[in-house]
């Protein structure tokens, strides 16, 4: 008889999803999302998504909680003097509106955290590089609900965190997406090289580009870094992908599963966000069981990087060396904007063909169909949508809804 592992004896993890705008929010939210972590338009340590002003950070906290959702807020920047004078009424607001949590690197920060939103819990960022049990106790005595590990601890050692701090101490850690070549995050690179600071949500992510040696007396010579002509890729490492390891993640103490990628798009953010709840849903209801291909293969359905573990069994991600390219297996061909009778009306996205074997994401498990029958705004046959935003509709039977991707796989 198989032995329970411990995780069945746990509440489900939180699942808990980037959300750079609206549309990327109310994407985590119908795709399965228990919690989702956004920014202000300050002190986040993404520059580059819309994120929310403060009415939208209101409409946000009330849309999540309304689907009994959670809310994190970063705060996570490393602000400058200058930058203070504005944080405690910002704090203050978060605690106003109804923010759940507030993610946190600065000790200041924090400090001013606990004195400007005293209801809010406050969570430690992956940034603050909490690698050991004497350091995750010393957030909590700072008045921390949970930290976010550094993303270079092991299992073995994030389980040893948990047997010795508090067990009112809660462990977050990534479960997927994109890895920094530099500690946690902690990175002078893009600074250094274009002016955009890493620590203050602007990297240039210089990490993924092409490099050679050169030699003081030939400057004006490209040596290759390996043994090739076309340079390497030395800093640009692989993707985070835990999907089939949920369980030895639980059953080492961590209990918020947290998906990469505030600045990817509501596509990425729904996919992803369906995948890891199908997959924690799963586990759960068949312990001890592999999990299924159709739920795997959804990771293969995103721009990505080449997969791995990173460094939860030991060893490091690795990088991938020849190029800094993207697989992208799939692409959204349309998204359904709603039925009228028989008739589905999709909005193309990129373009499709009669007859088209596509892939449809919707809440719940996808499923495969055929574009049989198109017709354009006037109900006139189509051969094929080649224009981005183009009306088609799409006449058939399957129960669609608002909202849901269709999928083409690339040739």
């Amino acid at each position: 008889m198989m032995r329970k592992s411990e995780h069945e004896f746990r509440p489900k993890p939180e699942l808990l999803s980037p959300a750079g705008d609206m549309e990327r929010l109310e994407a985590a939210v119908r795709y399965g999302a228990d919690a989702v972590y956004l920014a202000g338009k300050d002190y986040g340590m993404r520059a580059a998504p819309g994120n929310f002003t403060r009415e939208e950070l209101k409409r946000a906290v009330e849309l999540c909680h309304n689907n009994g959702v959670r809310v994190h807020v970063t705060c996570n920047t490393l602000p400058r003097n200058h930058e203070l004078r504005e944080l405690p009424g910002f704090l203050s607001y978060c605690a106003e509106i109804g923010v759940d949590a507030l993610i946190i690197c600065d000790l200041g920060v924090l400090s001013l955290a606990r004195e400007y939103a005293p209801g809010v819990d406050l969570h430690v960022s992956t940034q603050t590089g909490i690698v050991n049990y004497a350091a995750a106790k010393a957030c909590y005595d700072l008045g921390a609900r949970r930290v976010v590990l550094a993303r270079e601890v092991p299992l073995s050692e994030i389980k040893e965190i948990r047997e010795n701090i508090p067990d009112d101490l809660e462990l977050e850690a990534f479960v997927h997406g994109s890895m920094c070549v530099s500690f946690s995050g902690r990175c002078l690179l893009s600074n250094y090289m274009t002016g955009r600071d890493a620590n203050r949500g602007q990297c240039a992510q210089p990490c993924r580009w092409e490099y050679f040696l050169t030699e003081k007396q030939r400057p004006e010579r490209h040596f290759s870094i390996v043994e090739r002509g076309d340079g390497t890729y030395i800093m640009n490492s692989n993707d985070l992908c835990m999907i089939e390891h949920i369980p030895e993640m639980l059953d080492a103490g961590i209990c918020s599963l947290k998906i990469e990628g505030r600045a990817k798009s509501a596509y990425y953010v729904a996919c992803v966000t369906a995948a890891y709840r199908r997959a924690i849903d799963f586990f759960y209801e068949h312990p001890g069981e592999k999990l299924p291909p159709e739920i795997l293969s959804e990771t293969e359905k995103i721009s990505h990087r080449t997969y791995s573990p990173g460094f939860y069994f030991g060893g490091e991600p690795g990088q991938t060396t020849d190029c800094s390219h993207y697989t992208r297996n799939y692409q959204v061909a349309a998204v359904c904007a709603g039925r009228s009778g028989e008739y589905v009306l999709l909005r193309q996205r990129n373009k499709f063909l009669r007859g088209a074997a596509v892939d449809v994401l919707q809440p719940g498990e996808a499923f495969t169909a055929t574009l049989t029958e198109i017709y354009n705004e006037d109900f006139e046959p189509l051969e094929s949508a080649p224009h981005a935003e183009m009306p088609v509709y799409w006449r058939t039977t399957l129960p669609l809804e608002e909202g849901a991707y269709i999928r083409i796989r690339r040739e």
